[in-house]
């Protein structure tokens, strides 16, 4: 078997990548709606940046779970 024939195989289980899969969401939705409330009150851009801190840990659970990491 060549290298780029090597199979992938996960190290979690299904229950352990819904609950990231959830979590992903879950901080996703959450981000979204501090975002539009952000907005619709006018709130500076800066008061933006923290929204980071959700945004980038719902990336890494859909990632995580989909990749089966």
């Amino acid at each position: 078997m060549t290298t780029s024939q090597t199979a992938r195989v996960a190290n979690i289980g299904a229950a352990e990548q819904r609950k990231r899969l959830v979590f992903g969401i879950v901080a996703f939705g959450a981000g979204a709606v501090i975002a539009l409330l952000l907005i619709l009150v006018h709130a500076p851009v800066i008061w933006r940046l923290p929204l980071f801190l959700l945004f980038f840990p719902a990336t890494l659970g859909v990632f995580q779970s989909r990749d089966k990491t």
